[in-house]
């Protein structure tokens, strides 16, 4: 279902695709050496006349099939946010001398092509990398080249990637620090005893409901105090949970665990996340455009969990830079071992392991080899960034369904499968 616009929003998107069509493509970006091309002064933005539904709507998976796709792209008319500047060159993403121009797979026993993944997930833009190269890029329901599309959860993956650069600039000393020494005001909370590493892997032992659509859950009380933009009302909220678990026993996915991240890097850091990630990414690895991140109060702390809003070919940039071991600008940012280290399963106290490594999802290769350490970042809504190193690899897809965490209708791990069979 398309969403009517005006003339005026029908001839700015007019405008959006012949730039889109007129824009150079780029090749391999591996963070040093690449080809560098001149950036504009400033993307197009989205159509600033689009009607948007709430952020309680959202959550609440009230969203109309049209108004969610004009929502997601403009989520930073949402709450105020923060740029995440762009240096003055860009690298280039050439073409791969392969295209995936049509895709044919199988799940649960029924044959899908690639026009069926598109529609039935509703994906709104889909970008296939290969050794660096695009094999694949699409962009529907009105989207461009030149279109913000919101993370979600993605936003995690990349703050854990932020803990790794804060790390290898003696910022934060060990993972096993505890996490009070970076945030004080939790002292004498279920936060005190916990180390850094137990927030990235979300073992803390704090409880935390995450269920989107329950009004009364943890997670819609942060969004609540999102939506009051007082300064420090969302730490308050983490800082009067219980306990549930000894820290390091029991993994629970909580994007609040991510909003101590943030407070954590910048108990560190100093400086505001999103200065942080362009320094150290988003400038020095040659990003297309301005990025835009959610702040819990005006001039306040990046929703560390949430709230990214990129453009589809810098995701694919990021997650090819993280795949690279994180060299950008030909200077490690990262720590030497950090993608294996984030990217491995977590280990439980008393036993057991959870398929979960520094927030980023593992495989579990569900197609055997095929995918063997490959791991994931997925947003609520559909949106998912696939790494597979093995086979030089990178999926980044962007949806617009309108249930917060209902499963795809299309099976996505068969999906990056097919594609990863027909680029090798």
């Amino acid at each position: 279902m398309r969403l009517r616009r005006s003339t005026l929003s029908v001839l700015c998107t007019l405008s959006l695709v012949f730039l889109a069509a007129c824009g150079g493509g780029g090749g391999g970006a591996d963070g040093g050496g690449v080809p560098l091309i001149p950036v504009p002064s400033a993307p197009t933005p989205p159509p600033a006349q689009e009607p948007i539904g709430t952020v309680r709507q959202m959550y609440d998976g009230a969203l109309t099939p049209g108004l969610a796709v004009s929502t997601f792209r403009n989520i930073d008319r949402l709450f105020p946010t923060r740029t995440i500047a762009k240096g003055n060159v860009a690298s280039t993403l050439a073409k791969h001398d392969r295209q995936i121009t049509a895709l044919t797979f199988t799940s649960n026993g029924t044959t899908y092509s690639l026009a069926d993944f598109i529609g039935q997930n509703r994906v709104s833009g889909l970008l296939v990398l290969k050794d660096g190269k695009v094999a694949l890029e699409r962009y529907e329901l009105g989207n461009t080249e030149q279109t913000r599309w919101m993370s979600m959860s993605i936003a995690k993956s990349m703050s854990s990637t932020l803990v790794g650069a804060a790390l290898r600039d003696g910022l934060i000393a060990s993972l096993d620090d505890q996490v009070v020494r970076y945030v004080p005001r939790l002292t004498g909370s279920a936060y005190d005893g916990v180390t850094v590493r137990q927030v990235l892997t979300m073992t803390s032992g704090v409880r935390w409901n995450e269920t989107y659509t329950d009004p009364t859950s943890d997670r819609r009380a942060m969004l609540e105090a999102q939506i009051s933009q007082k300064p420090g009302a969302i730490l308050d909220l983490m800082a009067k949970l219980p306990r549930a678990a000894e820290p390091g026993a029991r993994f629970n996915y909580s994007t609040g665990e991510t909003h101590i991240l943030g407070e954590i890097l910048r108990g560190a850091i100093q400086r505001p996340l999103a200065d942080y990630l362009s320094e150290k990414v988003w400038k020095k690895y040659g990003m297309q455009a301005d990025a835009n991140w959610w702040v819990e109060s005006p001039d306040g702390l990046e929703v560390a969990g949430s709230g990214l809003s990129a453009t589809l070919r810098d995701y694919g940039r990021f997650a090819q830079f993280f795949m690279d071991g994180g060299i950008a600008g030909g200077e490690k940012i990262l720590p030497d071992n950090w993608l294996a280290d984030a990217t491995k399963p977590t280990a439980l106290k008393g036993g057991g392991t959870v398929d979960y490594g520094y927030m980023w999802w593992l495989d579990g290769a569900p197609a055997g080899a095929l995918d063997e350490g490959a791991f994931n970042a997925f947003g609520i809504f559909g949106q998912t960034i696939h790494i597979n190193p093995k086979e030089r690899l990178v999926v980044v897809v962007w949806s617009a369904r309108t249930q917060p965490s209902a499963p795809a209708p299309v099976n996505e791990a068969a999906f990056f499968a097919a594609v990863t069979r027909a680029m090798q």
